[in-house]
């Protein structure tokens, strides 16, 4: 089953601020390597991670409830077994939309994100989303 069709990828790929939920300053981790990527593509990359580190020059926080700004898309690099509470915290704090990358999968927390009104797709790279998008001429360019 895919989780997030055409509209909703362009339309959460459209944003600006993304905080990343599991990014720290592991180079050698994949939210690193995305964070970068969506760096270069415009996008103001926040970090959230227990040991609120600073990432890619910016200051990081260690829950998405101590960000002090709104974010629009909660990009989540946790395991499935902690994405719904991740998911409840992005509803909470009032995000536009939330993105579990790949092989991060709660079905029940997928339905909760939409049935609040929000964006959401599941098991997808947004990363290799904003690229294939962009290949095709109809999607953001970079900053």
């Amino acid at each position: 089953m895919p989780y997030g069709d055409e509209a909703t990828i362009r339309r959460i790929l459209d944003t600006h601020t993304w905080a990343v939920v599991g990014l720290s300053t592991n180079s050698h981790r994949a939210a690193y390597g995305v964070a970068a990527f969506l760096r270069q593509w415009g996008k103001r990359v926040v970090p959230v991670h227990p040991k609120a580190e600073t990432v890619h020059g910016e200051p990081g926080y260690a829950t998405l409830a101590e960000i002090p700004f709104p974010v629009d898309v909660v990009d989540v690099f946790v395991n499935s077994n902690q994405a719904g509470d991740i998911a409840d915290q992005a509803v909470k704090i009032g995000a536009k939309a939330v993105w579990f990358q790949l092989d991060v999968i709660d079905e029940q927390a997928y339905q909760r994100v939409r049935d609040a009104g929000l964006d959401m797709v599941m098991d997808r790279c947004s990363a290799v989303e904003l690229q294939r998008i962009t290949m095709t001429g109809t999607g953001p360019g970079p900053a």
